[in-house]
């Protein structure tokens, strides 16, 4: 890892573990030693293992867009590739430093490097088209779990609606007309950089016209030759999602409290959608507040802050050490080359 990368994930650990502290000293009471009482460790094991088969169902995903290009990659390559991924995803915003990462990986594969891009861009249209599809899903047939949330269920409705029609004006326009969403990307970074010099912001320019050309390169690859990697990277994206969702629900198991599935999926898609904005590296902080500010209406606040810190351990912490695991991986793979 590079100087820069080990500067932000000490940033990103240091600001979750004030998070997770502020909050234990706010929730832990005289109760939460008689709540931990009831741990059940068998469920909390479950919660790791399937945390390790939402990744698995990553790296399905990856194998089989990859392979529907005639890129045939072997699974625990594709997997390591996924582990590597999540260790920069938890140093930058919305967890954008595993693209690269990912893109890399499978040019090392033998991918070319235009033909990866559009992979792991197309799987980010995935990730987007999933969600907004399970937040609309949940707003229809869930309508009493959202307005259980209380006042925070009228923002985050408010959001996701957002997040829903963005993604999918996003993606007509990414296949139907670039040209709109390059002239309305180029307005708003215009608009945002007034003050920046004029080379920085041609720069910028340069580079989002580039990002956007890429994108919908990657979308017409996979619409027109490649639709059955991309109905494969469908399917796998639902079933990531669904695996990382229900592990919360595991973790509330093993604390000896109700699984909350119905509500606990709506908390985790509002989560989900809120940690893929730009806010801070890894989104530690949004993590844990958003979490406990919701988890708190339906748990004992003297469990609440324990549940949090789990959840983080497993889908957060536990990323860090697969990710650093796959890193001496690959670094003794390549120093082994001649």
């Amino acid at each position: 890892m590079e100087r820069s990368q080990r500067k932000w994930l000490y940033i990103s650990v240091a600001f979750s573990l004030v998070v997770l502290v502020i909050i234990l000293f706010f929730t832990i009471n005289a109760n939460t030693i008689q709540y931990l009482k009831k741990v059940n460790p068998w469920f909390l094991l479950l919660a790791f293992l399937t945390h390790i088969l939402t990744m698995c169902f990553w790296a399905m995903r990856v194998k089989k867009m990859s392979g529907s290009l005639g890129y045939p990659i072997k699974f625990f390559y594709s997997l390591n590739l996924v582990f590597a991924n999540l260790l920069a995803a938890a140093v930058t915003p919305a967890q954008a430093g595993g693209e690269p990462v990912r893109v890399h990986e499978l040019y090392k594969a033998k991918v070319p490097l235009g033909d990866a891009t559009a992979i792991v861009l197309m799987e980010r249209v995935l990730d987007g088209v999933a969600l907004a599809g399970l937040a609309a899903f949940a707003m229809f047939a869930l309508t009493e779990q959202w307005k259980s949330l209380g006042a925070i269920s009228e923002v985050m409705v408010f959001i996701t609606w957002i997040f829903v029609a963005g993604c999918l004006v996003l993606f007509y326009l990414a296949i139907r007309r670039p040209d709109v969403m390059k002239r309305m990307a180029d307005k708003a970074a215009r608009f945002f950089t007034r003050k920046w010099e004029p080379a920085k912001v041609t720069a910028l320019l340069e580079r989002i016209e580039k990002e956007i050309a890429n994108f919908h390169a990657a979308v017409l690859k996979f619409v027109r030759t490649a639709k059955g990697g991309l109905a494969w990277g469908m399917v796998f994206t639902l079933l990531y999602w669904v695996s990382e969702i229900v592990t919360a629900s595991l973790i509330l198991m093993g604390l000896g409290q109700p699984p909350l599935f119905f509500e606990s999926f709506v908390i985790q898609l509002i989560l989900a959608i809120l940690m893929m904005l730009p806010l801070t590296p890894g989104s530690s902080g949004i993590a844990e507040v958003g979490a406990t500010s919701m988890y708190a209406l339906f748990l004992p606040s003297a469990i609440v802050g324990v549940f949090v810190v789990l959840w983080r351990v497993v889908l957060y912490y536990f990323n860090i050490a697969l990710g650093v695991m796959s890193s001496l991986i690959i670094v003794r793979r390549e120093s082994a080359k001649p």
